[in-house]
């Protein structure tokens, strides 16, 4: 056979291997259709600064929907939308009085997240999110008394943004996760006070959160 033909047979095998190669990558990612349900978890958050103090934990949850849109075999993107719980917990023991104070803050929050898929049940999944506080309230449990006082939101910084990620472990109809939220903007307001200018809170928010997902499809 001469090496032209030979050449020719070489290059068309390729053609064909590539070809056949892409066709079988976008049926992988076409095959599986994009993935719908709920999700909800329990959260443990605080506020941290300068002086974070990981002792001031508050517990709470989450609870919305979830799609995930196969890109490739092992790669998807996975918008989110929730109701979730953030915020801290202080436990006081002083000369006055004992007991708990809690600042409660209600968020709507949508992440949208790069999932990378290790193995064939275990990823790792990264990406922005924003969120909107719609509620909150502080409460104050003590030896004395107990008290509640609804927040007035316009006196925070409504809006939230900030970096999630975590790990994930997903079966045909359940998926079982661990993510951290990375708060990026402070949630109180700039206030001036005799003529001295503060953010308070000077805090942002930090959240720990497991979840468990139901496929709806």
């Amino acid at each position: 056979m001469k090496m032209k033909n030979l050449n020719k047979i070489v290059i068309a095998s390729l053609v064909l291997t590539i070809g056949a190669f892409t066709k079988t990558q976008a049926q992988d990612a076409i095959s599986k259709p994009a993935t719908i349900g709920f999700k909800g978890g329990v959260n443990f958050s605080n506020l941290y600064s300068d002086s974070v103090d990981d002792e001031n934990v508050l517990t709470g949850f989450n609870a919305g929907l979830y799609a995930k849109f196969p890109v490739t075999k092992s790669f998807a993107i996975q918008p989110e939308i929730y109701y979730t719980t953030k915020g801290a917990e202080q436990t006081y023991n002083n000369a006055f009085a004992n007991g708990v104070a809690k600042f409660n803050v209600n968020y709507i929050e949508v992440p949208v997240l790069a999932v990378i898929n290790l193995t064939e049940n275990f990823n790792i999944h990264a990406g922005p999110y924003a969120a909107y506080m719609v509620s909150g309230k502080t409460t104050n449990d003590s030896n004395f008394s107990s008290s509640q006082t609804t927040l007035d939101t316009n006196d925070f910084e409504r809006f939230d943004a900030g970096i999630a990620a975590g790990i994930g472990l997903d079966f045909e109809l359940l998926s079982f996760g661990v993510r951290y939220n990375y708060g990026l903007t402070k949630i109180g307001k700039e206030r001036n006070f005799g003529g001295t200018t503060y953010t308070y809170p000077d805090a942002k928010n930090s959240v720990l959160n497991f979840y468990i997902g139901l496929a709806l499809n």
